[in-house]
């Protein structure tokens, strides 16, 4: 199965694999303190953090674990940030989760949730699952905000990466 958006689009964003050239402009991310302030385990150091990151994504890749595609601004061709479907083990569980992450200057525009709603849509118009979450620090209320406005429902509180976090779950 196919999981990755590779080549999809929205009413405003492409999507497309993200490659280790990108780093420069995903770089910010990591640098701006907000975006790791809910959760615990990542690299202090933005490069390290953001080589981590990218690399991850690589390695989902290239191991059919799904992936954050590099979401793109149709109209300026600027990385807004990453989002997709990750195959992801909760609480002994294998789901599929939609996944996003912006740059700060992104944030509050809609982005997120036009990257998510196309998300949902390329998961169940493939038949990729019955359901699936996203994974949320319970801290995290724009994200949860995300996942509410992509018709997602609170169904539990649990730990994943010794982290508190809020399991949110769309049906089919």
């Amino acid at each position: 199965m196919d999981f990755l958006l590779d080549g999809e689009e929205s009413r405003r964003l492409l999507f497309r694999k993200l490659a280790p050239s990108d780093f420069g402009s995903w770089l910010p991310f990591h640098q701006d303190k907000r975006t790791s302030e809910f959760w615990s385990g990542l690299p202090e150091d933005p490069k390290a953090a953001c080589e981590e990151d990218i690399k991850r994504t690589l390695y989902r890749y290239e191991n059919d674990l799904g992936g954050r595609m590099a979401i793109v601004r149709k109209d300026t061709n600027e990385l807004v940030g990453l989002a997709g479907l990750l195959i992801q083990e909760v609480d002994d569980q294998r789901e599929v989760e939609i996944a996003y992450s912006l740059l700060p200057r992104f944030w509050k525009q809609g982005f997120a949730t036009e990257a998510a709603q196309k998300s949902k849509a390329y998961a169940f118009t493939h038949e990729l699952a019955d359901s699936l979450i996203s994974i949320i620090h319970i801290h995290n209320t724009p994200s949860q905000k995300v996942a509410l406005n992509n018709g997602m429902v609170l169904e539990k509180t649990t730990t994943y990466k010794n982290n508190p976090v809020h399991i949110y779950r769309t049906p089919a």
